[in-house]
């Protein structure tokens, strides 16, 4: 991997835990599963790095957080986060990442915002959620059922970001295209 790589996938892991600094908030029905921006960065991860680095930046980010440090929104951080309801979102935001970033390389001849739009909804919801489902189930007791219902009160949020996502990679491709490396050759 080249030194450009790490880098980049280095600036996503942080951009990545500095949208943990933003409160959290806790709903009560969510299973104990807090709404944060950290799902963005996935989205962003993926869509600007393409599928390999932007999966890299969330995993680098996850092994910090397990070492201790406190990255994720509301502070939290070490191998007790990874045994809670939250912890299928964690693993889920690698494969969001990845997905993302996958369907940016794939969609590399459409204009940037459809195709930016398209891969972070598709990322950033029912493969994050498809995860973040799971690890909620299994561990806060809920049935897959009730889990997923649980889940519909992220939807809103989580297309606000796509869109937010898709106008970010449409305004750093029009300014510095380079940036946008799923669409690079």
């Amino acid at each position: 991997m080249k030194d450009r790589s790490l880098v980049q996938i280095a600036l996503y892991a942080a951009i990545f835990a500095v949208l943990g600094l933003l409160p959290k908030f806790d709903i009560p029905l969510a299973g104990g599963v807090p709404i944060t921006a950290q799902s963005m960065g996935a989205m962003l991860a993926g869509v600007m790095l393409g599928a390999r680095r932007g999966a890299l930046a969330i995993i680098l980010l996850l092994f910090v957080v397990a070492l201790g440090a406190p990255l994720l929104a509301g502070g939290r951080g070490g191998l007790g986060v990874f045994f809670t309801p939250s912890v299928g979102f964690l693993f889920g935001w690698v494969a969001s990442a990845f997905v993302a970033g996958w369907l940016m390389e794939k969609l590399r001849d459409k204009a940037v915002f459809p195709a930016a739009l398209v891969a972070a909804v598709i990322g950033g919801i029912p493969v994050l959620y498809a995860f973040g489902i799971v690890g909620m189930s299994a561990m806060s007791g809920l049935s897959l059922l009730d889990a997923t219902k649980a889940c519909l009160i992220f939807i809103p949020g989580d297309t606000i970001k796509a869109v937010l996502v898709a106008l970010v990679a449409q305004t750093v491709a029009r300014g510095l295209p380079e940036a946008l490396l799923s669409r690079a050759s």
